[in-house]
C-alpha cells in the first residue's frame, strides 16, 4: 500500500476543466485571513474536481495509519508509517516526510478563516476555510497507480465556493503571474504556508491591488530580466542540482576513507551502483520530500533557478557517521547542512524545535 504524494498541477484532461460559478468573499475576508497556504489535493491532484464542485480543501490517507490519527498519536503514526508504508515512487517514507502527512491532516481539520491557492494549468483557484467541522469518510481510491478495490480515509474541510477571479472580477491567470511570484505560489508540496512577504503579495493579488511594490525591486526586476535572456537548456534545475549531489558523494567517498589529518576523517563507503543510480534515488527522495527541506520544512531551491544560496539543496547524511545509502540520506537546505555538521539527526532536530518554540507566537 502506497501514501503517494503530489504534483504542483492536477492531471486532467481539459475537458474536465470547472466551469466557476463565482460568489465574492468581501474585503474584510481577504484582509484578515491569518494564514495562506498553497495546496495540492491528493495525488496527481485526484480529488481537486471533488473539491471543486463541493467547495472543500482536502487530503486523505491509507487505513492502516488512519488510527494513529484518530489518536492523536504522532509518534505511533511516524513509527507505523516508516515501517509500514510506502511513498507513490516505492520508498519508505523518512521521519520528516513521515511526519509531514500526519501534521497536513491535523492542519486541515483546524484550518479556519485562511486563504488557500491551488493552481490547475493556466488558471489561479482560491477559497477561504469555513468554521464548519471537517468530514473523514472511507472512499474508493482513485489517484493514479491505486489498487482496484484499494480503500482510503478522505478528509474535508467546508469552504468558500473555489473562484479563479480576483476581487475586481479579474482572471487570475498563472501565466500572467511575475516569475519570482510563481515560484512561492507553486507547490510539490501537499500544502505550504507561504512567508509574510509571500502572502502580503498573494493578498494583494487576490484584492486586485496594485503589486509594483513588488515588481519594482531591485530581486525582483532581476529574476525578471534573468528570465527573459534565459537560453533553451537541456536539464530542469532539480535535475542539474540533482547530478550535482549525487557526484559531490561519490567524490567525498573517495577522498574519505578514515585517514589521519589534522582529525580523523570519518569513514564513508558510497553504496550505490554508480552516481547515476544515487541521482535515480535523490530523483524520488526529492519528490517524496514534496521540494522540502527535510529538517527546516523550507522550500528547496534549485541550481540556477534560486534567489538565495542558502536555500541550495544539499545531501545530508542522516546518520552522520553512517554511509551514503538508501534509508540514510535526506534533501537539506545548504545552510541546514552546514549547521547541523556532524551533529546526530535527533539532536540537530531536537535544537531546531527550541528555536521554533522561542520564536512562536
Amino acid at each position: 500500500m502506497t501514501k503517494p504524494t503530489t504534483q504542483s498541477a492536477p492531471i486532467a484532461s481539459t475537458s474536465n476543466k470547472p466551469v466557476e460559478t463565482f460568489a465574492k468573499p468581501s474585503v474584510h475576508e481577504v484582509t484578515s485571513a491569518l494564514r495562506l497556504f498553497i495546496a495540492n489535493f491528493g495525488a496527481s491532484n485526484y480529488l481537486w474536481p471533488t473539491c471543486f464542485k463541493q467547495s472543500t480543501i482536502a487530503t486523505f490517507e491509507v487505513t492502516s495509519s488512519h488510527p494513529f490519527s484518530v489518536a492523536n498519536d504522532k509518534d505511533g503514526y511516524v513509527k507505523h508509517s516508516m515501517s509500514n508504508v510506502k511513498t507513490a515512487r516505492g520508498l519508505s517514507p523518512t521521519k520528516s516526510v513521515a511526519s509531514r502527512w500526519f501534521n497536513v491532516g491535523k492542519i486541515l481539520e483546524a484550518t479556519t478563516g485562511d486563504i488557500w491557492i491551488h493552481r490547475a494549468a493556466d488558471d489561479i483557484w482560491w477559497t477561504i476555510s469555513l468554521s464548519g467541522p471537517a468530514t473523514t469518510s472511507l472512499q474508493e481510491a482513485n489517484y493514479p497507480g491505486s489498487v482496484p478495490g484499494e480503500k482510503v480515509y478522505e478528509t474535508h474541510k467546508p469552504g468558500r465556493p473555489w473562484t479563479n477571479k480576483n476581487l475586481l472580477g479579474q482572471r487570475l491567470s498563472w501565466s500572467a503571474l511575475h516569475k519570482k511570484a510563481r515560484a512561492f505560489m507553486a507547490t510539490e508540496a501537499t500544502l505550504q504556508q507561504l512567508s509574510t512577504d509571500n502572502a502580503a503579495y498573494a493578498t494583494a493579488l487576490l484584492l486586485g491591488s496594485d503589486l509594483g511594490g513588488w515588481h519594482n525591486r531591485a530581486d525582483w526586476q532581476a529574476i525578471a530580466r534573468a528570465a527573459s535572456h534565459a537560453g533553451v537548456t537541456m536539464s530542469t534545475p532539480w535535475q542539474n542540482a540533482v547530478a550535482r549531489m549525487a557526484m559531490t558523494a561519490l567524490n567525498t567517498t573517495l577522498a574519505s576513507n578514515g585517514q589521519q589529518a589534522l582529525r580523523t576523517i570519518k569513514n564513508k563507503e558510497f553504496r550505490f551502483a554508480s552516481a547515476a543510480a544515487l541521482e535515480e534515488y535523490l530523483l524520488k527522495l526529492r519528490a517524496d520530500q514534496e521540494g522540502l527541506c527535510a529538517l527546516s520544512g523550507l522550500v528547496l531551491q534549485y541550481d540556477g533557478d534560486y534567489d538565495d544560496a542558502s536555500l541550495l539543496c544539499s545531501l545530508d547524511r542522516i546518520d552522520s557517521s553512517g554511509h551514503y545509502e538508501a534509508g540514510n540520506l535526506q534533501i537539506v537546505c545548504r545552510f541546514i547542512n552546514q549547521w547541523k555538521s556532524d551533529q546526530e539527526d535527533h539532536e540537530f532536530q531536537r535544537l531546531l524545535r527550541l528555536v521554533r518554540e522561542c520564536h512562536a507566537p
